[in-house]
């Protein structure tokens, strides 16, 4: 093989294992700045206001996908907040045996709706990754609390 391919080669697993670095430190510098930084750039404006279109806005609601005891496509209704869990003071309750009493709990904070873990044993999951601070909902998002999975919308 010719020393100026193997240069080529070379060159370009350098340039490629630069870019996966780089790409790995931008993900770390972002993963470590604070929530309210990370999620300032998306807006919270009702649609009305982001589109000049008005619209049949309904309150944030969870939409069952699958959940022991539950219909898929039940809906509830976050209002101002909720807890869910299998206790009797959770809002939405889980018939399901991997979750707490007071598993999670979601908060209104502005035009935001919160997801929070209450210390569960088994952990509560946004789009498959484990909260571990609290962390805003966004259109689509997935959240599972043991064998009980949600979708969020907004509208």
């Amino acid at each position: 093989m010719p020393a100026s391919t193997v240069a080529l080669q070379t060159a370009f697993i350098a340039l490629l294992f630069l870019f996966v670095i780089w790409i790995a430190r931008s993900a770390l510098r972002d993963l470590r700045r604070p929530d309210e930084e990370r999620w300032a750039g998306r807006s919270s404006a009702p649609v009305q206001e982001q589109t000049g279109m008005h619209s049949a806005a309904r309150d944030p609601r969870l939409i069952v996908e699958r959940a022991p005891g539950h219909a898929p496509g039940m809906e509830y209704e976050v209002g101002a907040g909720a807890i869910l869990g299998r206790g009797e003071q959770a809002e939405i309750r889980l018939e399901d045996p991997f979750a707490s009493g007071r598993h999670a709990r979601l908060t209104r904070q502005g035009g935001l709706v919160v997801l929070e873990d209450l210390g569960s044993t088994n952990g509560t999951y946004l789009n498959e990754e484990r909260v571990t601070g609290p962390q805003p909902l966004h259109q689509g998002d997935r959240v599972r609390i043991g064998d009980s999975e949600f979708t969020y919308v907004t509208g």
